[in-house]
């Protein structure tokens, strides 16, 4: 056996040894992530066949419904009324349906500036 290895481990040539064997490393590290991806990629479930993609129903697209809604009243009591005192709150259909309007005049803002109030 020769001491040449140890030499040029031990020299200034031992770095590129290093850098050699760390590239080495990293190479075999990506082989096997891209195999190991290539394995839970086969065991994945296919993607769906054409039967199996959703449909419209038959009667037709569904549409969104507008509507405005209201919230039920506040619980009037004289104690001091916490988040956890008003239970589950319900809102319900407003009696008028019509879109609500910015005042003619006013610059639909709050404290926009100006003397805006009427």
């Amino acid at each position: 056996m020769t001491n040449a290895w140890m030499d040029l481990a031990a020299g200034p040539g031992g770095l590129g040894v290093w850098l050699i064997v760390a590239a080495v490393v990293v190479a075999g590290l990506l082989i096997g992530a891209f195999a190991f991806g290539s394995r839970q990629k086969r065991r994945e479930s296919p993607p769906p066949r054409p039967e199996e993609q959703p449909r419209m129903p038959d009667e037709g697209p569904v549409h969104e419904t507008r509507e405005r809604r209201e919230p039920d009243e506040m619980p009037k009591s004289d104690e001091r009324t916490l988040p956890h005192d008003l239970g589950h709150q319900s809102s319900h259909t407003a009696s008028g349906q019509e879109r609500p309007r910015w005042d003619e005049g006013s610059s639909g803002s709050f404290g926009s500036g100006g003397p805006g109030g009427r």
